[in-house]
């Protein structure tokens, strides 16, 4: 299976999953490294890496939302890719590119979801004085930080942690839990989710 990564910034969760790799722990290729953001230093650990394809793309050269994703798509494509992956992009995927990759679409958040949702979720947690927090991987829909759940690991948050502590710990809980999750669902492990339809009502109740 090929995939790709996409990647707004530092990019430790993509270390980790090309480390992953390099150990077999993943086996599958990472064909694309793709950024909306030129500064991403994402972009040089996927060159140092040897990704074949890295591919940074400025959001502000395309008129809507959908033509950058789209311009996306049309690399993916190229590259011949079979799911996505999310480490730390920081865009939200309009519906045409959900479609288009339709439970194929991976993402790690810094928190038990449904808890802590957003961009300030380890720092929401810490401020409201939680003992555990956590990180979720989770498939992407429409919706922010939803989606059907894959797996999940909790961080306790000791009497004594300042936050500098738990951004690391939960960082370290994402870096082992991301490689398992994405390994999970390569081997069919993980399957996508069925919605069934509900009949109709008919007739009447009391």
């Amino acid at each position: 299976m090929n995939f790709a990564v996409l990647a707004s910034g530092n990019g430790t969760n993509l270390q980790a999953i090309i480390k992953a790799i390099k150990a077999k722990q993943i086996k599958a290729s990472l064909k694309v490294v793709l950024s909306d953001k030129s500064g991403a230093f994402a972009l040089e650990r996927a060159r140092k890496a040897g990704v074949p394809c890295v591919v940074n793309l400025a959001p502000e050269q395309y008129l809507t939302r959908e033509a950058f994703d789209q311009a996306m798509l049309d690399v993916l494509k190229k590259e011949e890719i079979d799911f996505v992956v999310l480490a730390g992009y920081m865009r939200i995927l309009s519906p045409l590119f959900i479609e288009a990759y339709r439970h194929k679409i991976l993402n790690i958040h810094p928190s038990l979801l449904p808890a802590f949702k957003g961009s300030h979720a380890i720092k929401d947690a810490f401020q409201f004085g939680v003992k555990v927090t956590g990180v979720t991987v989770h498939f992407v829909d429409e919706q922010v930080d939803h989606g059907v759940i894959i797996a999940q690991s909790a961080v306790e948050i000791g009497p004594n942690d300042t936050f500098d502590m738990l951004v690391e710990k939960v960082h370290e809980a994402e870096h082992k839990l991301y490689p398992y999750a994405i390994n999970l669902f390569i081997r069919g492990k993980i399957k996508a989710p069925v919605v069934k339809a509900v009949p109709p009502v008919t007739g009447q109740h009391r």
